[in-house]
């Protein structure tokens, strides 16, 4: 039986209006003088900020300066965590070299090494990418891993029947089989990519969003620093959206018996 529009859309309509109805109550409260903005302020002044900053601002810089740093900083951690994370799931002896390693530096508050990293790279770009290389690498890492050893052992008895090399069994079986946890790992590794960009540039920045956060609270600029705010959320949602997607449509993707 088909579904209608509304049960289809149901948790985005819902979802829509209680923002909507948030975003009404907020600027009625701004509107009427009951929110003090030296603390806050309200969606029509983040509005007015955003049109200023784009057109006579930083903000195109700022935003391409920081999707910069996220695209290489997340796509080296993607790469690196997808390849040492089918070599560590299949290979025993090394899973047990680096296991020590990876446990340390996964339980490691990746802050708390901001301060080496801009040692190691100084305050310019790729001590930014450094930073969202190391929030965004471990989640693809981690869950390659648990993909790569939740590969049916039946069906690589069955492949090492036919004689099959290791390759052929990496790209037959294990691949395909860990595909859905690599997706997993990468919808995390976006939200954490995006958390080191900002770190990064509230650290030791003289542009992009994070430092345009840092910047507005140190002036008690709040339409800026909810301006910043806002443009990480709306991004931080899209890509979340996207890699949920291409986890769905991976999700079956797996070696059948």
């Amino acid at each position: 039986m088909n579904r209608s529009f509304y049960q289809k859309n149901e948790r985005l309509i819902l979802g829509g209006i209680s923002v909507i109805v948030a975003l009404i109550a907020w600027q009625a409260l701004w509107s009427a003088g009951k929110i003090s903005p030296l603390f806050f302020t309200g969606p029509s002044s983040v509005v007015t900020r955003f049109v200023d900053e784009w057109t006579n601002g930083r903000l195109k810089q700022d935003i391409a300066y920081s999707g910069l740093n996220f695209a290489i900083g997340v796509g080296m951690a993607i790469t690196v965590g997808v390849v040492f994370g089918v070599l560590i799931g299949w290979y025993k002896r090394l899973a047990m070299i680096v296991d020590p390693f990876v446990t340390t530096l996964y339980s490691t508050p990746r802050v708390a090494l901001v301060p080496l990293v801009l040692i190691w790279f100084g305050i310019g770009m790729w001590s930014k990418v450094f930073i969202v290389f190391i929030n965004a690498v471990f989640p693809v890492l981690i869950n390659t891993i648990g993909g790569v050893r939740a590969i049916d052992h039946d069906l690589l008895k069955a492949a090492r029947a036919y004689c099959a090399s290791d390759w052929q069994i990496f790209t037959t079986v294990v691949v395909p089989g860990a595909v859905p946890f690599i997706l997993t790992g990468v919808r995390q590794a976006v939200s954490l990519g995006l958390i080191g960009v900002v770190v990064g540039e509230m650290f030791g920045g003289s542009e992009g969003i994070g430092f345009m956060v840092n910047y507005g609270g140190q002036t008690f600029q709040t339409d800026t620093v909810f301006l910043g705010v806002a443009i990480i959320a709306i991004a931080g949602i899209t890509l979340t959206w996207l890699a949920e997607q291409l986890e769905k449509r991976f999700s079956r993707w797996r070696p059948e018996r």
